[in-house]
């Protein structure tokens, strides 16, 4: 390649080499100056990847022109021509030892004004490190000027919003195996969200700023590992360490780099500009930050308020009469203190484990009372209310099984969810009043002018009804490009037309996403990610970060985020699964704070019941569990299971308790599906950015293969036993709903829609003789429980017959074909008896089992091979529900305390 022509550019020397192909030093024979010519090899131009990749660099160079970004001269034919850097990249210098202070600081600023350049014109670099950045040498007279160089990862955003991080544009998921050195340098100043083939915003680059300022100070890398697999785990898993930075390092440096080094991009530095201030103001400053010597020393810790006082009145005595009359009448009146106190639940019962509403106990917005449900020994349960100007709570007539949902605003009235329907009743009791149907109801609120928005079921969007009763209407829509399964816990703000509230995954995210609705339309806004939803009081949205209650300033005025966010309570309960977060807590309008401290209880337990809902057996640890299936023996059990952020699909051994880990990939994989011989498991996956349908060996040998592929989130849900179709369900169809499809597997067979109506339709099930397939719909309004005969495409669908009665979800067969199961509003395991003879399908006679199963999490259940055992997945026993409520007043005086 040396002493070659490309155009009239003339090759002098090769200077490196890199995973997007050579570069080499040449001189521009035209005009007579020395330019940088990176050459993309032969044959990565046969690679669109890597075309696409080198086009994009390119374009991005194009549009940028800043003193500290290098600079783009033109294009040949697979050649970049670009501006000439002379000097050593700042990986070299590193790697010669730590960067003193203050020569570092000028080099971080720089980098920070290259990259806050390029996210105001909409790029983000996603590849920046220590062997992209380089450093001009005396020869050029630009000593010390910083160039950021490969912008080959870089991608535009629209309009300012997170660009697409999926596997195919993520530098550790594209490059070859031959450039592993190359993938972990990469690697090491991943963002944790990039690790984890999320998608990416400027939080990225603000991230790996940080990684890499941290690296200039200590001479060492922050992330490291001997693969890229244990690279990429550290950096999701470990802490940033910076207990090696240099003694020197000014504390507002210290400041910033625990801001850019946040894993949660929610609460990292979220603009570059702000960091080039803070490197600016400490350059101008002290090497080392000193208090003024006559400052008087601090205390260790802040003060009991009653301690503070009690200093308070000492100097006060001290002081003359005389001055003390002279501004009296200038006095603030003395800030209320904070005062706590618990409230137990009614003797011989305890509160309920799981409460539908934003806390085991809902208090009025007056703060004068407080609303809950609470459950007896034999496990009946109803609806409480207690004065908290009294001693004892006094229970609702005609509230049995009912959940707190939400007070009306004048707080005289409550909103519950009791046998399928959210009922309201007068807070000192009186016959309840039917509003609207909601078979699993999560939550609802009330606004002023008395419309009520509520869950009407555990996986759906938001709905609304007067407070008198009426007509239910969806209020918001869920977000497909965000694979939202659920919309729970709304709650009004101030002016009653916007509110607050949940939107859940079906990817097995670790957190849940804060929306901003409105009464007047179905669009909506992210507000943040947190660990619950939120709720509004006082000027602050409350939510969860962990089991930290967080305070996070609110303009209600302007419907925006204002301030940080200081913390309120630890250990403060939630409920988690992987579509939904229930925090347990609760505020009124009137400075009251209400919640259940301790362990979370988002583990569930499998547990083997029989008819009766006796417990015969446990199996396992807790966990947070999802879809699950057993095995046609009924000896395993394929289960989704979430650690952390990430969800897998695990073997439980049943009779030895012990549980294997079956797919290994950092993707979602969920609702795994035996196939009817028990050697194969079909299940969903997520690693190319939507859920495709995958097939594994039972045994766990051999590579899963892709079943099938189309853009579309699908999620599986039966094999036939003959091992011919597979049914799965997926939305985005002709429809826009939720719908069932059938999934030929012979070769070159192509899906066909077995279930397609204007309605949603999830959860089929092929009848043990494969003839009849059973599923769930809501086109009555709730979701019910229907059969009709299975078709092959080309086929004309037979006529369905309705088998639950009062509503229903989740249905399994027995294995013998004579019962179908399924789960009643709030829970309850029903069998109806069927009888299918030839071509015809007669449901009979049902029975109600027991209580207990968890709707909202898909198969949360599944029948054994005898028809009279079955394995289910519960909350465990603990003592929840027997430790009292912690009340709080004037809590917002203890912020920032």
């Amino acid at each position: 390649m040396i002493g070659t022509r490309l155009a009239h550019f003339e090759v002098i020397a090769k200077l490196g080499e890199g995973g997007m192909g050579a570069v080499y030093r040449a001189t521009d024979t035209k005009l007579g100056r020395e330019v940088a010519v990176k050459i993309l090899p032969e044959l990565f131009a046969q690679s669109p990847d890597r075309l696409a990749r080198f086009t994009r660099e390119a374009r991005v160079l194009a549009s940028l022109n800043h003193p500290n970004i290098a600079a783009i001269y033109g294009v040949e034919e697979r050649a970049l021509i670009l501006e000439l850097v002379e000097g050593p990249t700042l990986a070299e210098r590193i790697a010669q030892g730590p960067i003193p202070i203050e020569d570092a600081l000028p080099i971080a600023r720089q980098v920070a004004e290259a990259v806050e350049y390029a996210h105001e014109k909409g790029v983000v670099h996603r590849d920046l490190k220590p062997a992209n950045v380089k450093i001009a040498g005396p020869e050029t007279g630009q000593a010390g000027r910083v160039k950021v160089l490969d912008f080959g990862l870089a991608k535009a955003m629209a309009g300012g919003d997170a660009i697409s991080g999926s596997a195919e544009s993520s530098p550790t998921l594209t490059m070859q195996a031959t450039l592993a050195g190359v993938i972990m340098g990469t690697a090491a100043y991943m963002s944790p969200e990039q690790a984890k083939g999320k998608a990416v915003d400027r939080r990225a680059d603000i991230w790996a700023f940080g990684v890499l300022l941290v690296e200039m100070l200590t001479g060492q890398r922050m992330y490291s590992g001997e693969t890229v697999s244990e690279t990429l785990a550290s950096v999701i898993k470990d802490a940033p360490d910076l207990s090696k930075l240099p003694a020197a390092t000014p504390a507002a440096i210290r400041r910033l780099l625990r801001q850019c080094l946040e894993k949660d991009p929610q609460w990292r530095l979220q603009s570059i500009g702000d960091a080039r201030v803070a490197i600016r103001e400490a350059e101008s400053g002290p090497a080392i930050e000193e208090a003024p010597a006559a400052a008087p020393p601090m205390p260790a810790a802040p003060r009991p308020w009653w301690r503070s006082w009690t200093a308070a009145a000492a100097i006060a005595s001290t002081v003359a009469f005389a001055a003390l009359s002279a501004i009296h009448f200038r006095e603030k009146p003395a800030e209320l203190p904070v005062v706590r106190f618990d409230v137990g639940p009614p003797g011989g019962f305890r509160f309920a484990t799981f409460s539908a509403g934003p806390s085991n106990g809902s208090l009025s917005p007056d703060g004068r009372r407080m609303a809950f449900s609470a459950a007896s020994a034999d496990g009946k349960s109803q609806l409480w209310v207690r004065s908290l100007d009294a001693l004892a709570a006094q229970p609702l007539a005609g509230t049995d099984g009912g959940t707190v949902q939400c007070w009306s605003p004048d707080s005289r009235s409550i909103a519950f969810a009791a046998e399928g329907k959210l009922k309201r009743i007068d807070a000192t009791g009186g016959p309840a009043l039917t509003l609207a149907d909601a078979p699993t109801a999560r939550g609802a609120s009330w606004s002023k002018e008395g419309v009520i928005v509520f869950a009407p079921i555990a996986n759906g969007p938001l709905a609304r009804v007067s407070s008198a009763g009426g007509a239910a209407s969806p209020v918001t829509k869920l977000d497909a490009s965000r694979h939202e399964a659920s919309h729970r816990y709304p709650w009004f703000l101030p002016d009653g037309r916007h509110f607050l509230y949940e939107a859940g995954q079906n990817s097995g995210a670790d957190h849940v996403t804060v929306r901003l609705g409105s009464l007047d339309s179905s669009e909506s806004k992210v507000l943040m990610d947190a660990n619950s939803g939120a709720i509004y009081a006082q000027g602050y949205l409350l939510f969860l970060r962990g089991s930290t209650l967080m305070a996070q300033p609110f303009n209600a005025a302007k419907l925006a985020l204002a301030g940080d966010a200081a913390p309120v309570a630890e250990h403060v309960r939630h409920i988690f699964n992987p579509a939904a977060s229930l925090g347990l807590f609760d505020a009124s309008a009137n400075g009251l704070l209400a919640y259940h401290a301790g362990a979370d209880t988002g583990g569930l337990r499998l547990a083997r019941m029989d008819r009766n809902g006796k417990r015969l057996s446990t199996v396992g640890d807790p966990g947070t569990l999802g879809i699950m299936q057993l095995s046609p023996d009924g000896k395993n059990a394929a289960i989704s299971v979430t650690e952390g952020s990430n969800t897998d699909i695990w073997i439980y051994d049943l009779a030895r308790g012990l549980h294997t880990r079956f797919t290994f990939d950092t993707a979602t994989e969920l609702a795994p599906v035996w196939s009817a011989d028990g050697k194969s498991i079909v299940f969903s996956s997520d690693r190319k950015g939507h859920s495709d349908l995958y097939r594994k060996a039972a045994d766990g040998s051999g590579a899963e293969t892709l079943l099938y592929s189309d853009g579309l989130d699908k999620r599986p849900s039966s094999w036939s036993p003959d091992g011919k179709f597979l049914l799965y369900s997926t939305q985005g169809g002709a429809t826009g709903t939720i719908d069932v499809w059938t999934l030929p597997l012979a070769a070159g067979a192509k899906p066909y829609p077995l279930i397609q109506t204007q309605f949603n339709e999830v959860n089929g099930q092929f009848s043990p003789d494969g003839r009849w397939v059973a599923y769930q719909s809501d086109e009555s309004g709730r979701a019910e429980i229907y059969v009709i005969p299975f078709h092959a495409q080309g086929d004309a669908p037979g006529g369905k017959r309705q088998v639950s009665t009062a509503g229903g979800t989740i249905p399994r067969w027995r294995r013998d074909g004579k019962e179908l199961f399924y789960v009643a509003p709030g829970g309850k395991l029903m069998a109806a008896e069927v009888d299918a003879k030839g071509g015809s399908f007669e449901p009979g006679k049902e029975t109600a089992l027991f209580d207990g199963i968890l709707t909202g999490l898909g198969f949360s259940y599944d029948v054994g091979p005898d028809g009279k055992s079955f394995l289910v997945e519960l909350l465990p026993e603990q003592t929840t529900g027997v430790e009292p409520i912690t009340v709080v007043q004037n809590w917002t005086a203890g912020l920032g305390k």
